[in-house]
């Protein structure tokens, strides 16, 4: 009798520790990795959504995009290299948005990791025979625009009523997005811009190191991704905040020389 409540106790015992070592291997699903994204209007007015990038496995992603206010039929949509401002080259076609306003695509040659730190952007077009025609687009991955920015006044020039500023932005990655917002602009003009060593007080003016995309007259705006200078040189978001420089804004492209708005930047 003694014998038989020993092994019933030994047979407790170890059914006892099987229960403890499933239990222990039973971890509870951790939640899938995701970051979403802007879209924001580019074309066609009233055109936004989301793109949100979620963590299938160790080795692939699904993005899923989200369009609100987009006219009917099917919209091509892709993950393209660089920043919005910049475009580039396509990395994947995405599959595109159907008429619900939804798009989902899988991809296995990015991990979750990769892609929220991507050099790209996402956008998405209005038909294939319609390329061109953006209905939204938003940077990603190490694109993103942080809250970190600096304002800098441009005072006008002579009788030419032009002024405005230049806001410089921090992207996650360090790279700077410069708009320029000017009043006073003539529709339908185009205004060539720089970024010049030294300060608006130097005689002769200092020399030209980046050329900034040309300020629309209409829009009276200009926006230009910078990584680098015009020499080549990698500029940090950093960098700028203590360059001795100054931007100035030209007639145009004509009269080059005749400057209308300009303003100094970083340690000036």
């Amino acid at each position: 009798m003694i014998k038989t409540r020993k092994i019933l106790s030994l047979l407790t015992v170890v059914i006892a520790m099987t229960t403890l070592v499933q239990f222990a291997g039973c971890k509870k699903d951790e939640p899938a990795r995701k970051t979403e994204y802007s879209l924001l209007v580019k074309d066609v007015l009233g055109v936004t959504g989301t793109a949100t990038v979620t963590e299938t496995s160790s080795t692939s992603i699904t993005i899923d995009i989200q369009l609100f206010g987009a006219p009917s039929g099917s919209h091509p949509a892709e993950l393209c290299m660089n920043t919005a401002v910049e475009g580039g080259n396509v990395v994947a076609t995405l599959n595109p948005v159907d008429a619900s306003g939804t798009s989902s695509t899988k991809i296995t040659t990015i991990t979750y990791s990769q892609m929220i730190a991507y050099d790209g952007f996402i956008k998405v077009t209005k038909s294939s025979s319609e390329p061109n025609v953006i209905l939204a687009q938003g940077d990603i991955g190490g694109n993103v625009i942080t809250t970190t920015n600096k304002s800098y006044a441009l005072q006008t020039i002579g009788t030419f009523g032009v002024s405005g500023n230049a806001l410089f932005e921090k992207r996650v990655n360090g790279n700077t997005l410069v708009t320029i917002s000017l009043t006073g602009t003539i529709e339908g003009q185009s205004y060539p811009a720089s970024i010049n060593l030294s300060s608006i007080s130097t005689v002769g003016g200092g020399p030209v190191m980046k050329l900034l995309n040309n300020v629309d007259g209409t829009t009276g705006k200009s926006y230009t991704n910078i990584r680098t200078l015009d020499s080549g040189l990698t500029i940090t978001y950093e960098n700028w905040l203590v360059y001795q420089g100054y931007i100035n804004i030209y007639q145009n492209s004509v009269n080059i020389d005749n400057i209308i708005c300009h303003g100094n930047i970083g340690s000036n």
